[in-house]
């Protein structure tokens, strides 16, 4: 049984390489502290306005967006129910496009998997032929662009093409650990739902989840009938459309939060804010390759979180105590099983080379390398 362990005031402040949250500006969090106010005032409805039309701008999409209090993976629920009658299917490359697959599950609906080893990329190819070959058809294709655990960076652009050419299949991609600092162009294809977190890669405290939805998908779930109630498109998007607002209590501050850094983000720009991303990617990769190896499958590695191959047979768990304490930084183990097999690194948000290559000079210092 979990017994309490005390907050205390006294701890130290580590720089976040995790796979998020990652880093905040001061003045970011410095927003959360104005005075509370209703969340029916004419101030929300400025507020929440903003926030959502500056990220529609931001993302370069005509779809609709939802911004709610909760984590981005509400929508692997949402998209779910808001979408799917009864079949699903879910490439599965790792821990959570598995755990989308769990969901689906959970919910009641027929899953089919479309396996890929840990480290290798979900092709567009296979999921033609599972369309093609499937004696039902699908009322959803669900996939992760991002795959955290593995550091993959799966084609969801040329998935998007290929479902495309299925008119009564809808696809819905998680994204929650790469939007924001990996440019999607989702109107041109034909994403039907694309979502996030706020703590990921738009360098945002955690509590916020943003979701791009098309007007196909709005339909779907109008013309299905059943949905999720918290993170309904319908309920969600004809409240914003006759109020501006949430149709329940948000957390404000964070909105707040929001507010401030998506006018950073505007100001650096998407492809901008894609091509820092992906300069910092090609930094950490090349150092991998001087140390150690990297471990996603050539060609698919992920602008945001690079999962590293352990060569060296380090101790992964010490390292990362030691940077911690020596250096105030921390990084991550590899997931699950790649726990000590790998470790990760978040190269995302406001992170730059720079501030990268302060964690890097502290992981050769304190692995001896």
């Amino acid at each position: 049984m979990t017994k309490k362990r005390e907050y205390r005031d006294d701890y130290d402040d580590k720089t976040l390489y995790i796979p998020g949250p990652t880093e905040v500006r001061d003045d970011v969090i410095e927003a959360m502290t104005e005075a509370p106010f209703g969340h029916r005032m004419d101030r929300m409805t400025d507020l929440y306005t903003t926030i959502v039309e500056d990220t529609k701008e931001f993302l370069g999409t005509d779809n609709d967006v939802i911004i709610l209090t909760g984590s981005g993976t509400e929508f692997w629920e949402a998209t779910t129910l808001n979408l799917v009658d009864e079949h699903v299917l879910v490439p599965t490359c790792g821990a959570f496009s598995e755990r989308y697959a769990n969901v689906a599950e959970r919910l009641g609906k027929t899953v089919d998997r479309l396996e890929y080893e840990w480290g290798d990329a979900v092709k567009p190819e296979d999921v033609r032929e599972a369309l093609e070959s499937s004696d039902t058809g699908y009322d959803m294709v669900a996939g992760v662009l991002n795959e955290s655990s593995t550091g993959v960076r799966n084609p969801v652009e040329a998935i998007g093409d290929v479902v495309a050419e299925y008119p009564d299949t809808y696809f819905a991609v998680d994204a929650v650990s790469s939007l924001g600092g990996d440019y999607v162009d989702i109107d041109e294809h034909d994403i039907d739902v694309i979502f996030a977190s706020s703590q990921k890669a738009f360098a945002m405290p955690p509590g916020l989840a943003i979701c791009v939805v098309s007007q196909d998908a709005y339909d779907r779930e109008v013309e299905k009938g059943t949905s999720s109630w918290y993170g309904g498109f319908r309920r969600c998007l004809d409240y914003y459309d006759r109020k501006g607002q949430t149709h329940s209590t948000p957390a404000i501050p964070i909105m707040l939060a929001y507010r401030k850094q998506m006018k950073r983000m505007l100001d650096e720009g998407h492809e901008a804010r894609d091509e820092r991303h992906r300069e910092m990617m090609t930094y950490v990769h090349d150092w991998a390759e001087e140390h150690f190896a990297m471990f996603p499958e050539e060609g698919y590695e992920s602008q945001t979180v690079a999962c590293i191959e352990n060569t060296q047979g380090i101790d992964v768990a010490a390292t990362i105590e030691g940077v911690s304490e020596e250096y105030d930084m921390a990084f991550s183990n590899g997931y699950g099983d790649l726990a000590e097999e790998t470790f990760r690194i978040g190269h995302m948000g406001e992170h730059t080379v720079e501030s990268v290559k302060e964690l890097t000079d502290a992981i050769e210092d304190i692995a001896d390398l």
